[in-house]
């Protein structure tokens, strides 16, 4: 970003800040993708709370961004592991917050293992949760019992326009790494599972390219959304897998497990719209598939008579160019400043929570007035 660019946003941030700044600030834990223009939001989280750690999520780091934000507060490096287990995930807290009124701030469902272990041994005082992303809102809405307030911002309207710039970046990453084997979307009839707003976005875009686009997802009211849409609907989820010549998974949760790889089509592609551990089974994958490079950021599987290709991994394929949304990215990061505060106040229940539409209205209002040039 310019000089310029990034001195807006920073006043962006410091306005949206000195409306929704808690009066009392609580520790915060912050897990975020750690992209260029991050530091920013990392900064303001850090004057909205005190910040004892970043924990970037490992397969969209920059550099640049990392050595930025470690002028002002420390990184620690983040698995699903370190959460995963109620002991680890409290040491760490100790180790950063001990005895602190804190606030954890997720991406993707991290805490939510350990939550009622780090709520109830945690020397100080879990105030709540704030959520960015739909997977992570699944995996906190399905404890049948919270241990302490979710504000989830998953769901929120203002991050409408940054799920559909999501979808759309996928796209342009999957052609990329297409055409750089000189494949291309064309003539390859593509399967979209999962409906919400990423894989809605990604059908709409592939089908505007005149791309075949058939379409699964497992909740029956999705299914006749896209059928209401125009798209072809798979009755049969395996037969639709054994047609495509292009499969992108955007389910937020487990899209193919180990059974449904040899399903598919010769030569076909697989992307996805998160990380492998989410939304891929490639641990159950037979020891006879091979896995060879195949061009960057491309790995061939084969085993006799069958082989497929995986992009990026299997992990988000747009962080591979920047995953960048533009300027709305910043509506969503304000929400979150927001949450912060409504969870310092201690008002809250137990339970699921959003940010209230007046104080959405007045984010998209500063929003505009910053952005809408």
């Amino acid at each position: 970003m310019e000089a310029f660019e990034n001195a807006r946003l920073d006043a962006y941030f410091a306005r949206i800040n000195a409306r929704f700044r808690p009066a009392e600030q609580p520790a915060s834990l912050l897990i975020t993708h750690l992209l260029p223009e991050r530091p920013s939001f990392v900064r303001a989280v850090a004057a909205a709370s005190e910040l004892r750690a970043v924990l970037p999520k490992p397969k969209s780091i920059s550099i640049p961004a990392q050595r930025e934000v470690e002028k002002f507060t420390q990184c620690a490096p983040l698995s699903r592991e370190l959460f995963t287990d109620p002991g680890s995930a409290v040491d760490f807290l100790e180790s950063r917050a001990a005895g602190a009124p804190l606030v954890l701030l997720d991406v993707g469902g991290y805490f939510a293992p350990s939550l009622e272990a780090i709520c109830d041994r945690f020397s100080g005082r879990v105030l709540g949760v704030v959520e960015d992303t739909e997977n992570g809102h699944r995996r906190y809405a399905d404890i049948e019992k919270l241990p302490c307030p979710v504000v989830s911002v998953a769901r929120s309207p203002l991050k409408d326009p940054e799920d559909f710039l999501v979808g759309q970046s996928v796209v342009f990453s999957t052609e990329a790494l297409m055409r750089a084997r000189g494949d291309i979307l064309h003539g390859r009839p593509a399967l979209v599972l999962g409906f919400g707003k990423l894989g809605s976005s990604i059908a709409r875009l592939l089908h505007a390219k005149g791309i075949q686009v058939t379409v699964y997802d497992i909740d029956p009211v999705r299914r006749t959304q896209a059928l209401s849409q125009g798209f072809t609907v798979a009755r049969d989820r395996d037969a639709a897998l054994h047609d495509a010549g292009l499969v992108l998974c955007a389910t937020g949760s487990v899209s193919l497990r180990n059974e449904d790889f040899p399903a598919l089509r010769n030569g076909a592609y697989v992307a996805t719209v998160t990380s492998s551990e989410d939304e891929l089974g490639l641990d159950g994958l037979p020891e006879v598939y091979t896995r060879t490079p195949s061009g960057d950021h491309v790995t061939r599987y084969q085993t006799t008579g069958h082989y497929f290709y995986l992009l990026n991994g299997g992990n988000a394929v747009n962080f591979l160019h920047g995953a960048s949304v533009g300027p709305f990215i910043f509506l969503i990061q304000a929400e979150i400043l927001a949450s912060i505060r409504m969870l310092a106040h201690g008002a809250l229940g137990n339970g699921m929570h959003e940010v209230t539409p007046a104080d959405r209205a007045a984010i998209a209002s500063t929003w505009l007035s910053y952005f809408n040039r």
